[in-house]
């Protein structure tokens, strides 16, 4: 048998700056993933042992990946040690990879996973019950009669409404934060977000929904106060 893929953290480190280096888009229509996996070919070459194949998709996924866990840690040096640690868990991980999914979601759910971990242990303390909340969300009149356009995050002039948001922010749940960043902030249609998160579209659209009126309160009193 092959020894397992190992990946030292110094070359993760290298790979991780290389990666930032790259423009990320986040543009919602893009964000749909074609039938045939592009990263397939990177893939089973990394699976064969080709180590540098895997230093391809470190790059690639560097700039999305790392604007996921930092909007949800907000801590630069948690991103930077948890992106580490997803891509290192992704590289043990891959020879068990089977293309069920693209790979586009599989390193995304590994990113979610682990950096909720992260929040949970560092001790974030939880005022409700997530499962509560999306029952009784999903029967919201509002909710139900919501369409995709209403955000208040569309509305924010985050110029001006910057420190706000991201003080609003996080005042959401883990959970909720991580919904709201794959939605507004990195572009992810809801179809994609329920297969990381592996929830049905209504869970994600009845997430989506009370973050955003949780975010509407937060700076209702802004809105209302802006400053001249």
């Amino acid at each position: 048998m092959d020894p397992a893929l190992a990946l030292p953290a110094r070359r993760i480190s290298d790979l991780l700056s290389s990666g930032l280096q790259a423009r990320a888009k986040s543009r919602r229509e893009t964000m749909d993933q074609p039938r045939v996996d592009p990263d397939q070919e990177l893939v089973t070459r990394t699976q064969s042992g080709d180590a540098g194949a895997f230093d391809e998709l470190v790059i690639k996924y560097t700039p999305r990946l790392y604007g996921l866990v930092y909007n949800m840690t907000s801590n630069h040096e948690d991103t930077n040690d948890l992106l580490q640690d997803i891509f290192a868990k992704a590289y043990r991980a891959i020879r068990g990879f089977r293309g069920k999914s693209s790979f586009y979601t599989w390193i995304h759910s590994i990113a979610v996973n682990m950096t909720l971990n992260f929040l949970k242990k560092r001790g974030r303390r939880f005022q409700l019950s997530l499962d509560d909340v999306d029952a009784s969300i999903q029967n919201d009149k509002e909710f139900l009669e919501s369409t995709a356009t209403s955000s208040p995050v569309r509305e924010a002039d985050l110029s001006e409404l910057q420190r706000r948001l991201n003080e609003a922010m996080m005042k959401l749940s883990d959970e909720h934060r991580a919904v709201v960043t794959m939605f507004h902030i990195q572009g992810m249609p809801h179809a994609e977000i329920s297969k990381i998160l592996r929830v049905s579209e209504g869970t994600v659209r009845s997430r989506l929904f009370y973050a955003n009126r949780q975010l509407q309160n937060y700076l209702d009193e802004f809105r209302k106060n802006p400053v001249s």
